[in-house]
């Protein structure tokens, strides 16, 4: 199928809309707008499972959809992070904490493509923890909102948001390690041969 057809799938069509929001969604917060931002999110975060969902339902997972879905939990990642951060409703180091483990494992990419593969398989752990961090983001926002609950939403939010931060390192710890090991089991010949 061609990336043409592959877009114009139901679940990859879905996973292009939220990416779409991600800009909307970022000046939503930026502006102070916390419970429309907080309901884009919401939206995004149901359009995240749907597009799985439906993408198994109806038989259409494709190799566009398998990239689209992460990069939008990522970019929601980054810009909630980011606009959290510029309004002060989270210190600086988290974005940086979690923004680096990213930019970390872009350094795989190269190494990866060298020996003619593709991204690896995402992690059970890796899943835990963007679920953990996507999951601590809204409560954030309800919280900057919602002041008077401040006092039971904020715990619970900045309990997911650790725990997000812990499993989406240790995932790159392990990501990190097949990586390593696909490359001590890939001959350097054979790199430059797919190269070729």
């Amino acid at each position: 199928m061609s990336i043409g057809r592959q877009l114009l799938t139901l679940p990859n069509l879905l996973s292009l809309l939220r990416l779409a929001l991600v800009p909307v969604f970022l000046v939503l917060i930026v502006t102070g707008h916390s419970i429309t931002a907080f309901l884009v999110l919401a939206a995004a975060s149901i359009t995240d499972w749907l597009d799985g969902y439906l993408a198994r339902k109806l038989n259409q997972v494709t190799r566009i959809g398998a990239l689209l879905d992460p990069a939008a939990d990522r970019l929601y990642i980054f810009a909630t992070l980011i606009g959290l951060a510029v309004t002060g409703s989270v210190p600086g180091w988290l974005p940086i904490v979690v923004i680096s483990r990213d930019l970390l494992l872009a350094f795989t990419i190269p190494v990866l493509a060298a020996r003619n593969y593709g991204p690896l398989p995402v992690h059970f752990f890796g899943k835990a923890g963007t679920f953990a961090l996507l999951y601590a983001f809204p409560l954030l926002l309800l919280a900057n909102w919602w002041t008077s609950a401040q006092i039971v939403i904020l715990p619970i939010a900045w309990a997911f948001a650790l725990w997000g931060v812990g499993l989406y390192w240790y995932a790159g710890f392990l990501y990190i390690k097949q990586v390593l090991q696909l490359v001590k089991l890939t001959p350097k010949f054979n790199a430059k041969l797919d190269k070729s």
